[in-house]
């Protein structure tokens, strides 16, 4: 069994999952053993996440005011906690860490009771319900952008950033190339799980209203949604230019290490792996997103000099289409871009969060962690 096993909690999607997926990576290389404990959306990670076996818990969140819906979930909150202590007292984990999503709760509930050590990582610069509810019973708490001096719990919290993939710290080791004009211009556009849409109309209709010029340089990456498929690749045909259009790419971090330019979504972790590649973005925050989580995350690196912010309300088509007529004539503006959007990345945000999972296995508090870090 090596060192133990450490028990990582996450909700069912990306933004949860990638993360602990990264840190599960490097807890195994230090010799321990890992296990997930998820709901069962995460099933689909489970041929890549490197753990000894993925457990699903019930669980619920409460986002309904009937009485009766609320009476259920908590019912399966209860449920779940039930299970989640079962399979603790039968793991016995040195530590459990949770990276946000409703799944988490019962783990991390029935830890704190059962005297287990306890941490969370959030992925935002806003911390989500989940971790909020959870955050005055653990001991440590990782952040991806939370900030140490202004954070709700500043003894608690360390500023990790977030982990990134193996591919995304590969892609970071390829330099930023500018395009100048008359070459090919890479762009990469993605909208992440929500938001996708968006693109999907706004894109062909900015390219469309390009010189064409600028319109022959053009090498477009694009993520769209499986049911706007046709719309946009029937869109692209007509305006007889280079393009890849897809629901999913699998060698994105290859795509983002060759982009010019990446126009996006603000997720956390989008966020991060942009940062850390050192990529200059448009980033355009979900505009539905819960307590407004992606605008925060991208004003993080609009601060630097990294990122444009752009509401989705202010960016028409014509908006589109005369940024990329300004960009793609000054790569010095992207050139300068990239690399303040590097220096804001945390490439070494795996090491760091293991570092502070083991001192909070081995009893240290997130003070003397700290203390050993300075």
């Amino acid at each position: 069994m090596g060192k133990g096993i450490v028990l990582l909690a996450a909700g069912g999607t990306g933004g949860h999952v990638f993360p602990a997926e990264a840190l599960a990576f490097k807890l195994k290389e230090r010799g321990y053993s890992v296990h997930l404990v998820t709901d069962s959306r995460a099933e689909r990670y489970a041929g890549k996440f490197p753990a000894e076996e993925i457990h699903v818990v019930p669980s619920a969140t409460i986002g309904s005011k009937n009485p009766v819906a609320v009476a259920r979930s908590l019912w399966t909150l209860w449920s779940g906690m039930r299970a989640a202590k079962r399979l603790i007292q039968q793991l016995k984990p040195v530590v459990v860490a949770g990276f946000g999503g409703y799944p988490t709760v019962p783990p991390l509930l029935a830890a704190t009771r059962l005297g287990v050590p306890a941490m969370i990582h959030e992925q935002n610069a806003v911390m989500g319900r989940a971790n909020k509810a959870l955050a005055t019973r653990v001991q440590g708490i990782a952040g991806g952008f939370l900030p140490e001096g202004g954070a709700i719990y500043p003894d608690k919290t360390v500023t990790t950033g977030n982990p990134v993939r193996p591919a995304i710290i590969a892609a970071a080791e390829v330099p930023y190339t500018p395009s100048h004009p008359g070459e090919a211009f890479n762009l990469v556009v993605f909208g992440g799980s929500q938001g996708a849409q968006y693109f999907s109309k706004a894109l062909p209709t900015a390219i469309s209203l390009l010189d064409d010029a600028l319109r022959v340089r053009l090498r477009i990456t694009q993520q769209v949604r499986p049911e706007d498929m046709e719309m946009v690749s029937g869109c692209v045909a007509k305006l007889e230019m280079g393009a890849d259009i897809a629901p999913f790419f699998t060698d994105m971090a290859e795509r983002l290490a060759k982009a010019h330019l990446v126009i996006c979504r603000s997720g956390a972790s989008t966020v991060s792996e942009i940062s850390v590649i050192g990529r200059p973005a448009i980033l355009v925050p979900y505009p539905h997103a819960l307590d407004h989580d992606q605008a925060a995350n991208a004003a993080s690196l609009a601060a630097t000099g990294g990122a444009k912010v752009i509401p989705q309300s202010e960016l028409s088509p014509e908006r589109i289409a005369s940024i990329l007529g300004h960009v793609m004539n000054d790569p010095e503006k992207l050139s300068h871009m990239a690399a303040a959007a590097k220096l804001a990345g945390k490439p070494d945000a795996a090491n760091l969060l293991a570092d502070m999972v083991e001192a909070i296995a081995a009893g240290k508090t997130v003070s003397e962690f700290k203390r050993t870090r300075a």
